[in-house]
């Protein structure tokens, strides 16, 4: 089988029409480039050229091949460029994963600032829980995650850059009686019915939110009909209970859902981005980003 120097002398004596031009401009010497062309001659079986006295043209046959392997050097050029606008950060797709409650169009604005950045880059988003995050990043399926802490599964393959806390919202319909109120205190919420509970096996926001309230002396009552997805947020609006959410949440809404802010000092969630040990460039710059990202309001 030809080699892929073979083609690029070839090319270069077919471009050039001679092998003493195309010698020069490949640095080599000419008994070195007639030997190389020689050997490809036998590889294939057919001559490639006819010898002139004012150089050499292409058979048919050398034509035609000509034609065909133009194309397999350019192919190659071209995964030559791609590869190392990969390897630099420059291009190649970002498999990005978040939970719910950090919604995608939170991201919008960090996802805006990276594209700019990386023109060639695409970004592939999916809405996956946390602790299955760490799982897919972990096993390279997955080059960056968003999760939300706490995280109830570690791996020694990943590892945590946090993100800037947010404030702790109360999610409740326009009409409860709280509505009127500019802020809240959590201890205030006792009695109220919350639409999410926490998952013995996850940790996340439903987790935050029943510690903060088991530090405030009682334990956050179920609702008749929980989500912990932002599913929750229609169940507010239906009247079915209330929702303690991240501000990055507080973009989402439905009709007869408003917010309030929780007057607690220590009302903040925090999040991080979930990075393989060694990860790809385009990961590293989008974690840099979010690493400093602010929470729309």
């Amino acid at each position: 089988m030809a080699s892929l120097k073979q083609i690029r002398y070839f090319l270069t004596v077919a471009d050039l029409g001679g092998f003493t031009p195309a010698a020069a401009s490949l640095f080599v010497a000419q008994p070195a480039l007639s030997r190389q062309i020689a050997l490809l001659e036998a590889e294939l079986g057919f001559p490639l050229f006819l010898r002139e006295a004012r150089g050499v043209r292409l058979t048919p046959a050398g034509a035609l091949y000509r034609d065909r392997v133009l194309g397999i050097e350019q192919m190659l050029a071209a995964a030559a460029e791609e590869g190392g606008q990969l390897a630099s950060g420059e291009a190649g797709v970002l498999r990005l994963l978040h939970s719910s409650s950090i919604p995608a169009v939170s991201l919008l604005p960090a996802i805006q600032q990276f594209l700019a950045a990386s023109p060639k880059a695409r970004i592939d988003l999916d809405r996956i829980a946390s602790e299955t995050q760490i799982s897919e990043v972990a096993s390279g399926k997955a080059d960056l995650g968003i999760v939300r802490l706490p995280v109830l599964r570690r791996d020694p393959a990943v590892r945590l850059l946090d993100m800037p806390a947010e404030r702790l919202w109360l999610a409740l319909p326009a009409t409860h009686p709280l509505a009127g109120r500019t802020s809240l205190a959590l201890a205030e919420l006792a009695s109220e019915a919350f639409v999410s509970a926490v998952h013995r096996e996850r940790g996340g926001l439903a987790r935050r939110v029943t510690e903060l309230c088991l530090q405030r002396g009682f334990v956050p009552k179920m609702a008749r009909v929980i989500s912990r997805k932002t599913s929750m947020l229609d169940l507010v609006a239906a009247g079915l209970g209330l929702a303690v959410v991240p501000e990055r949440m507080t973009r989402l809404g439905a009709a007869g859902l408003t917010y309030r802010p929780l007057a607690d000092a220590d009302a903040v969630a925090h999040s991080a981005v979930i990075l393989p040990v060694q990860a790809t460039p385009l990961a590293e710059r989008f974690a840099q980003i979010l690493a400093v990202d602010s929470p729309p309001g």
